[in-house]
C-alpha cells in the first residue's frame, strides 16, 4: 500500500515512525515537519521525503497526517491547519491524553480521526500499538493498522481503555526492563559476568514472548513444559510467589493506572 504521509512533529517518536514506514517502502511521499529542520535534513536522502518547518505545506501535500507533537502544542497546530483539511485526510494522533472529542471540537466530527498509542519499542520495529477511532475513523482503521503493523503489532480498542493500555504497553516497557534487570542481577550472583548475564536474560525474555506469540499458548502451558516434579524450576517459581512476584506486579500495574487516572482528572 502506497501512501502520501506527513509526520507533524518529527521528534523521537515521529522519526521512529518515519523510519518504520520508509524502511518498509510504505510511503509514496513523506513530509517531515519540525521547527528546527537542521538535524533531520538527512532524511531527504530517501528521495521521496521533504523536510520542512511549514505544517500547512505538509498538510496540503499529504493524505495521512500523523501528529507526534508535544501535547501542549497540539491544539494550536490543529487550529493552524484545520481549514486545509479535506474529505480525504486521515488524522492520526499519537498524543497521550488528548481525546478524540477534543480533536473533534477543533476540526469537527466529520473527519477520519484515529488515536494511536505506540510504545518505545517502535524504534526497533517491535511496538505494541493500540488504536481507537471516532465513528468516521472506523472506515480507515485498516489503513492505520497497515502503517503501524510495519513497526510491530496493533490492537484496536475502545477509547476508554487507552489509559489502561498506556500502563500495560507504554509503562509496561519499563516493567519488563526491571524484570530483565533483576534476572541479570541473579545471573551475576550465579557467576556470569554482567555482559553475559544481560545477554542470557534478554534473549530468554524474548524467547518466552516469542513462544506465546507463535504458539498461541497460555503462559501456564509453557510453564508446565519446563517444570518437573521436585525440580529446580518449580522450586524457584514457588519461592518467587511466596515473596509476592505476581501480586507485586499486579499491584504495580494498578497503582500506575490509578496515577494516570488521577493526572487526567487533575
Amino acid at each position: 500500500m502506497k501512501m502520501k504521509i506527513a509526520i507533524i512533529g518529527a521528534g523521537n517518536l515521529g522519526l521512529a515512525i518515519a523510519k518504520g514506514v520508509l524502511h518498509s517502502n510504505g510511503a509514496t511521499t513523506m513530509y517531515l515537519t519540525k521547527r528546527n529542520t537542521t538535524e533531520i535534513k538527512d532524511f531527504e536522502k530517501y528521495g521521496n521525503v521533504t523536510v520542512t518547518s511549514d505544517n500547512q505545506e505538509a498538510v496540503k501535500k499529504s493524505d495521512i497526517l500523523i501528529f507526534a507533537v508535544q501535547p501542549g502544542h497540539f491544539a494550536a497546530i490543529l487550529e493552524q491547519v484545520k481549514d486545509l483539511l479535506t474529505e480525504n485526510h486521515v488524522i492520526i494522533s499519537t498524543i497521550t491524553g488528548f481525546s478524540i472529542s477534543k480533536i473533534e471540537e477543533i476540526i469537527g466530527s466529520d473527519r477520519y480521526i484515529i488515536r494511536s498509542m505506540p510504545n518505545t519499542a517502535i524504534s526497533v520495529g517491535n511496538s505494541m500499538t493500540c488504536l481507537c477511532t471516532n465513528e468516521l475513523g472506523k472506515k480507515r482503521i485498516d489503513l492505520a493498522k497497515a502503517i503501524f503493523n510495519r513497526m510491530g503489532h496493533t490492537l484496536e480498542i475502545p477509547e476508554d481503555q487507552m489509559q489502561a493500555a498506556t500502563v500495560i504497553c507504554a509503562s509496561g516497557i519499563a516493567f519488563w526492563m526491571r524484570l530483565i534487570r533483576a534476572t541479570t542481577q541473579g545471573a551475576i550472583q550465579l557467576g556470569f559476568d554482567a555482559k553475559e548475564a544481560q545477554e542470557l536474560a534478554m534473549h530468554t525474555c524474548n524467547g518466552a514472548a516469542s513462544l506465546l506469540i507463535e504458539s498461541g499458548s497460555h503462559p501456564e502451558e509453557e510453564i508446565d513444559r519446563v517444570t518437573t516434579p521436585k525440580g529446580c524450576t518449580i522450586e524457584g517459581l514457588n519461592e518467587m510467589e511466596h515473596q509476592g512476584l505476581s501480586s507485586s506486579l499486579i499491584r504495580g500495574i494498578v497503582a500506575s493506572f490509578e496515577k494516570i487516572s488521577h493526572i487526567k482528572k487533575g
